[in-house]
């Protein structure tokens, strides 16, 4: 697409918007693939659509708010980006248009709130900890709510687990293959601490040493998909400072922060960090991909009865990262599962960070077509690579009257070498 965008007066970021807009030709490949434009059916609802309307807004052409409803409706699952014949890297066109529509333009005072709220509790495990255990006791009072705040308290689980703190390093087992780091998270250690419990004693089997830097911090991710860039640089230069070079890999076990790390290149361009921010975004991997390369040492023994185990592509993971295959060979690896697959991977579950939260009537109705498409796999567990799509799609499938348990990838890992899947157990 031919454009007209000042890209020297724009800043950094502004030339991989307009390489992003260059590349579309909007051949429409995009279009059943976006969540927007299944549910919505709205041209400015798809990524053509919106590439259009941010293409008109960088040039001068269209005022911000005008496109701002339809660029809010995205959830920035990049499943379009899987899709594109033409290459055209969404990521990094949405990102940054909306770090500089942020600049531009007008909330009201309850937006700016909740927002506000959002973003001072969601990224500090202790806040969000005592946040939803006193938004337990609001839960009642959700429906006389404004539609966002109360979807939030829907959201909150029945118990929030205590504490798990993790050790500075936990040591492999045996003859040690691989040293990494990993990134711990925030709301994941809230929600379900023992994700990295898993995953530190499934990389132990596998003879990895795990060191978890202390000073590190949430990743940014939530603050610079939303478009508050500048509260995402703090996070993630405390990051830059945290992760050692001395380690074979950074491993991630959320889509969305895995994500986010490695835009920190894209986050920092033109800044003095950038080249230290690109290092460290080149190190991130996912735990599904490292432990696929690696390879696992120590199989878990076959099941005489694999239970149908569905897989839900996280969209920070299936998209963003372009990891697909790794997870779902882990898990046939573990001997205990026979995978089954749903209808619509590649469409979102309706999460998408704080999608939920902010649009909840069209994340209900994602939310509920992936519970239906998992439910017809005849799945008695699902599997996924991402707090969020586990919240939402365990929400989902409740309000369904199904009680089908859904653990990250790692926890099924674990508890196939623990002998346990098989017992009510990997239902904890």
């Amino acid at each position: 697409m031919q454009h007209a965008i000042p890209v020297a007066s724009l800043g950094p970021q502004a030339q991989p918007m307009a390489d992003a807009i260059g590349s579309c030709v909007h051949c429409g490949f995009c279009l059943p693939t976006c969540p927007t434009y299944v549910t919505m059916g709205e041209e400015m609802d798809s990524p053509r659509g919106r590439i259009f309307l941010m293409k008109e807004v960088l040039e001068g052409e269209l005022e911000l708010e005008v496109a701002l409803p339809f660029i809010d409706n995205c959830l920035g699952c990049q499943a379009c980006q899987t899709a594109c014949p033409s290459g055209v890297n969404y990521g990094e066109l949405i990102t940054p248009f909306r770090a500089y529509a942020e600049e531009h333009r007008h909330r009201d005072p309850m937006d700016r709130a909740q927002r506000e709220l959002v973003l001072r509790t969601l990224p500090h495990p202790r806040r969000f900890r005592l946040a939803a255990r006193l938004g337990r006791l609001g839960r009642p009072f959700a429906g006389l709510l404004p539609a966002s705040m109360g979807s939030m308290l829907r959201l909150l689980p029945d118990r929030v687990p205590p504490a798990q703190p993790l050790p500075p390093v936990f040591p492999a087992q045996g003859e040690r293959r691989a040293r990494v780091a990993l990134l711990a998270g925030c709301a994941q250690q809230v929600l379900a601490p023992d994700i990295n419990w898993a995953t530190l004693r499934v990389l132990a089997r596998n003879g990895v040493e795990t060191v978890i830097p202390a000073q590190q911090g949430c990743c940014g991710a939530l603050a610079m998909h939303t478009g508050a860039a500048e509260r995402a640089k703090p996070q993630a230069r405390r990051n830059l400072a945290a992760f050692p070079a001395d380690v074979d890999a950074v491993i991630t076990n959320a889509a969305g922060c895995g994500s986010g790390m490695r835009e920190y290149g894209l986050l920092f361009k033109g800044e003095p960090e950038e080249q230290a921010a690109q290092r460290l975004s080149d190190r991130t991997m996912d735990v599904s991909a490292f432990l696929d390369a690696l390879g696992l040492r120590e199989l878990p023994s076959v099941a005489p009865d694999p239970i149908p185990v569905a897989y839900h592509d996280a969209c920070h993971l299936a998209h963003a990262q372009g990891v697909r295959s790794a997870p779902r060979k882990l898990l046939e690896a573990s001997g205990a599962v026979r995978l089954v697959e749903p209808a619509e991977w590649e469409l979102c579950c309706g999460s998408a960070g704080t999608y939920n939260i902010e649009k909840p009537a069209i994340a209900h109705q994602l939310g509920e077509r992936k519970a239906r498409n998992l439910l017809a796999t005849g799945a008695q567990l699902i599997a996924t690579g991402n707090i969020g799509c586990m919240t939402q799609v365990q929400q989902h499938l409740a309000a369904l009257g199904h009680d089908i348990p859904v653990l990250h990838t790692l926890q099924v890992l674990d508890r196939a070498y623990a002998g346990t899947l098989h017992t009510k157990e990997h239902t904890a």
